[in-house]
């Protein structure tokens, strides 16, 4: 207490100022929502942010309550328990009563079932980010993917070969996605938790070696960083960063081609047969992708290519979806299989 002439009123102590790791993230979310608002995407006044436990949710979801709370909007935190570890639930619980001390509006915890094909991994992230997207419909949803995920997702991009958008990696703002720590390396987010004086979960899958990309984060990359004398993770960062910014020039360009040769949902080969192969595949997969087709592999885009760069009265393609592409009097269509 502190006397005031003959009252004594209470002393004013400042808060802590935050630490060098917390400003940077909050940096981070402040530069990813001044995105967001031009681009016209934050028409709704809540702000999803997907919360784990760990160490870069935790950093995540501070910063964007400190953000959110100074642009009128709301942090609302997302909590999914995919019921695969005992005690999830108490786990989730935990991370709620967490994240409510770092000034979020709202949390909550979403249960998912985990199911479907593609393995254990793939299933829990389809689960996860349908849960997430049901939960506030039309808001933007904040994920604490960091410079360390996407350089691992670069590596799995270039193992199966999947081609340049692959290892593009991961968008900083994909609607209704954002991820505003993929320039931050995981360091800085556990130094942001250490500043604040958290302590987060550390999740047992992310150290499981029965999980690929658990491998990539405790063998391959380390491995790496030795091999080549540190600097990997920021490497594969920027190549992913190169590289969709090549891609979005080169979609812009391919959306151009498959305009000028598209009429009712049909394409004239005659517009498509001089472009370079790389816009031509492009127009392809997406004129592919809207006709009904998804899972196209290399093999199915190049043998759909073939009507038009290869043509020897060939017939259809078969595709995933029960469709088949096929070409007839100089056009390409895609129909259901059956059907003519």
């Amino acid at each position: 207490m502190v006397a005031q002439g003959s009252r004594l009123t209470p002393a004013v102590v400042a808060e802590p100022a935050p630490g060098q790791a917390v400003l940077r993230v909050r940096g981070a979310v402040t530069a990813l929502l001044d995105e967001a608002a031009d681009a016209g995407l934050l028409r709704q006044r809540v702000v999803g942010v997907a919360v784990s436990g760990g160490a870069d949710s935790l950093a995540l979801a501070e910063a964007a309550a400190t953000v959110c709370g100074k642009r009128d909007l709301e942090a609302h935190a997302l909590v999914v328990d995919h019921g695969l570890q005992t005690g999830s639930a108490a786990i989730a619980r935990e991370a709620v009563r967490t994240v409510e001390t770092l000034g979020v509006s709202a949390a909550r915890v979403l249960p998912v079932e985990v199911s479907g094909r593609g393995g254990l991994e793939a299933a829990a992230r389809r689960a996860r980010y349908d849960a997430l997207a049901e939960a506030l419909p039309g808001s933007l949803l904040l994920l604490g993917h960091t410079r360390d995920d996407q350089a691992e997702t670069v590596l799995l991009g270039l193992g199966r070969g999947s081609g340049p958008r692959s290892i593009a990696g991961m968008r900083p703002l994909d609607p209704p996605w954002a991820r505003p720590l993929l320039d931050v390396p995981r360091s800085v987010t556990v130094r942001a938790c250490a500043e604040l004086g958290l302590l987060p979960w550390q999740d047992p899958h992310n150290t499981d070696s029965r999980f690929t990309r658990a491998r990539l984060r405790s063998e391959v990359l380390p491995l790496l960083e030795e091999v080549l004398q540190g600097g990997v993770a920021g490497a594969l960062a920027r190549t992913a960063t190169q590289l969709r910014e090549d891609c979005e020039a080169l979609d812009a360009l391919a959306m151009a081609l498959r305009t000028s040769a598209e009429t009712d949902g049909e394409l004239a080969v005659a517009a498509l047969a001089d472009a370079p192969a790389a816009l031509r595949r492009r127009a392809l997969r997406a004129w592919l992708h809207d006709a009904g087709a998804t899972g196209l592999t290399d093999g199915h885009l190049r043998s759909v290519d073939e009507l038009v760069s290869h043509w020897r009265g060939q017939g259809g393609v078969w595709l995933p979806g029960d469709l088949v592409a096929r070409r007839a009097h100089g056009k390409l269509r895609v129909c259901r299989q059956g059907q003519t």
